[in-house]
């Protein structure tokens, strides 16, 4: 028998604990920002050496300290974090609960539902040769979710202003999506009262046209209201120049937002690009034909187009292509053997010099036998 063997480590090994529970169950339901803060103070949990406030957490991890307390909160609702507070609300001390067997939050979050679309599904759907971006998963929050989210004085607060800019009371649909950007995709309240206000100047005030648009600023890396503001004065000029092209008179649908969206972000054309395109649409189907252009600048985009002058670069090679096919083809043609025809499809009799003469015989002898005929007796 081999010696038992004796194992050790020399190097300085330093780990921060973190149950499968919280992968398998509660990581994939949670906004980035607030997974990053949990791992945050699970790591301080296990350093004592290291001292924890939300101006430090904020710092390290690049949040606002109003998004590291909305994370705290997050994981205090779920059940994963007990929270105290000082007389003025303050946190003061974070309590880490157990993840024993078993153990759910107090408002469990649903199973995921699926990725919110794209286009398109386009165009992409999956749109072709598009960079991946970040899905989110939209929750069907429960009621006791609900009570438990409209309970922060963050979200009374922009349910207040939001009715304001609606012009009514919330619907559960208008509901559903509020709490969808706030809590999943992790805008601030500021952010999502700007993104109503945006979307009600342009009369769309329906809950689904509100959380496709949030869907796209947040893929774009919008979080802040001047990333909007820029956002949106670049989307406004593409739509117009859109609009333009197809002689639309109307701000562009749910769908028509997500292809503009994918043009000029995804695929990161100009302005003059896009209305290129959209002129040749018009040239070749008479239409306003959304994904047709989206084919045209789709091939654009594959073959590397980056400026409105590589265009004419593909329309000369492909032209020069054509030629070289139609040249190809009449040269064929003047090659070719042609097929047999009725005429030509007996064999033909090869003649010799005696064949010649033999015939020549006959005809004299034929001639010689009727002049005898005709002669008088």
């Amino acid at each position: 028998m081999s010696a038992a063997l004796t194992l050790s480590n020399g190097a300085k090994t330093e780990y921060t604990i973190l149950p499968n529970t919280f992968i398998d169950r509660y990581m994939p339901q949670a906004n980035g920002s607030f997974v990053k803060v949990y791992l945050y103070f699970l790591r301080l949990l296990g350093d004592p050496s290291r001292t924890g406030s939300l101006s430090a957490a904020a710092d390290v991890l690049e949040e606002t300290e109003k998004d590291v307390e909305r994370a705290l909160k997050y994981w205090e609702k779920v059940g994963l974090l007990k929270l105290t507070r000082d007389s003025e609300g303050m946190i003061t001390d974070i309590s880490f609960l157990s993840f024993s067997c078993g153990n759910e939050p107090e408002h469990p979050l649903p199973a995921p539902a699926g990725d919110i679309p794209d286009a398109q599904e386009s165009p992409s759907a999956s749109p072709d040769g598009a960079p991946t971006r970040t899905h989110f998963v939209k929750p069907d929050y429960s009621e006791a979710q609900i009570t438990a989210l409209t309970s922060l004085d963050e979200v009374k607060w922009l349910m207040s202003r939001l009715e304001q800019t609606l012009g009514r009371l919330l619907k559960p649909a208008d509901l559903q999506t509020l709490l969808f950007l706030y809590e999943s995709v992790g805008f601030p309240a500021e952010l999502i009262a700007y993104l109503y206000e945006y979307c009600a100047s342009k009369n769309k005030k329906n809950a689904a046209y509100i959380e496709a648009v949030g869907i796209a600023w947040a893929q774009s890396g919008v979080d802040t209201i001047e990333k909007a503001e820029a956002e949106t004065a670049v989307y406004s000029q593409s739509y117009h120049v859109v609009n333009r092209a197809f002689g639309l008179n109307r701000a562009p649908g749910n769908i028509e937002m997500k292809y503009i969206h994918r043009w000029s972000e995804n695929f990161g054309f100009d302005n003059s690009i896009i209305e290129e395109a959209c002129n040749r649409t018009m040239l070749s189907t008479s239409k306003p034909d959304f994904k047709y252009a989206d084919k045209i600048l789709a091939t654009w985009h594959a073959a590397g187009v980056k400026k409105k002058e590589d265009i004419a670069v593909l329309d000369s090679e492909f032209a020069r292509k054509n030629a070289a096919n139609a040249r190809a083809k009449e040269d064929t043609s003047r090659t070719a053997v042609p097929p047999p025809n009725r005429f030509g499809a007996f064999p033909q009799r090869r003649y010799t010099a005696s064949d010649y003469s033999e015939m020549e015989g006959m005809l004299l002898r034929k001639d010689a036998a009727n002049a005898d005929k005709k002669s008088p007796v």
